[in-house]
């Protein structure tokens, strides 16, 4: 019997095979969970449906994939939407993945001194308001033992240069877990989080991951990057049952690397490079 036999719970995020949401949203469905989708909404000329279509062709090869719905998060008329749809087809769900984040690249590509007004209300809307907003809708639907889990980053407990006003998002992410964990503590629905090191995704293409690959295996105890399979079955962890007594948490899955206090085996590297 799987870990996640006769669960159901909402899957926001994923974006392509890359994405980590589908690699925790792939360790649920193996575990016997039964999983809605989100995806991004198609432009309205976009006649291909990109988005939906990236997704699709993932979803459609599991059964445990019961639907696929436009999302944006931006838009409360449409989260309400997307509960409704999702209490259609499971009535209560017992979890619930956040991993959606956006800043605008130009943003992004400046140091976060520079972050433009209306491009820091974007991020923040979209990276770490949403986590209330979806959390709040689908409370209602939620049965007692519930989760929540969001996906966060070092860059919001440290300064991390490139990652700038995401990870300023990311530092109120945390604290909306955090709070959330309080707020929903009385229901029995837990709020956690997983600090994922650096993995190719797009997301993290856009915030300098390629740069951080071999500096993460240089610094992290294990010597090397994680994987997006790791990823997975840490988020899964944290929506399944296994974690019960568990909330408010960020688990960081980087090999260790946010514990170093000084640079560690790179600091070899480097001494042998003079």
């Amino acid at each position: 019997m799987g870990l996640f036999e006769g669960k159901k719970g909402l899957i926001l995020g994923v974006a392509n095979d890359h994405s980590i949401a589908w690699a925790i949203a792939k360790q649920i469905m193996e575990q016997g969970g039964e999983c809605g989708f989100s995806h991004l909404p198609d432009r309205p000329d976009d006649e291909r449906q990109r988005n939906k279509r990236r997704v699709k062709l993932l979803t459609d090869k599991y059964e445990q994939a019961k639907f696929l719905v436009p999302l944006d998060v931006q838009n409360d008329e449409n989260i309400r939407e997307v509960m409704s749809v999702t209490a259609e087809h499971f009535g209560k769900i017992d979890f619930l993945l956040h991993s959606i984040a956006f800043a605008d690249r130009d943003d992004l590509n400046r140091d976060t001194v520079e972050t433009s007004r209306d491009g820091f209300k974007l991020a923040m809307d979209i990276s770490a308001y949403s986590l209330l907003a979806v959390s709040n809708a689908a409370r209602g639907i939620m049965n007692e033992n519930g989760a929540i889990a969001a996906m966060t980053y070092f860059g919001g407990e440290k300064a991390v240069p490139g990652y700038n006003v995401m990870g300023i998002c990311k530092a109120a992410l945390d604290a909306c877990v955090r709070y959330l964990a309080f707020d929903l503590g009385p229901s029995n629905i837990r709020v956690n989080a997983v600090s994922a090191g650096p993995v190719r995704t797009l997301a993290g293409r856009a915030a300098g991951v390629e740069e951080m690959l071999n500096l993460y295996s240089l610094m992290a105890p294990l010597g090397r990057n994680i994987t997006h399979e790791e990823v997975g079955k840490a988020g899964c962890y944290l929506l399944s049952s296994m974690s019960d007594g568990i909330t408010g948490e960020i688990l960081h899955v980087d090999g260790g690397y946010n514990i170093m206090g000084s640079p560690g085996r790179l600091l070899d590297e480097v001494q042998a490079a003079q």
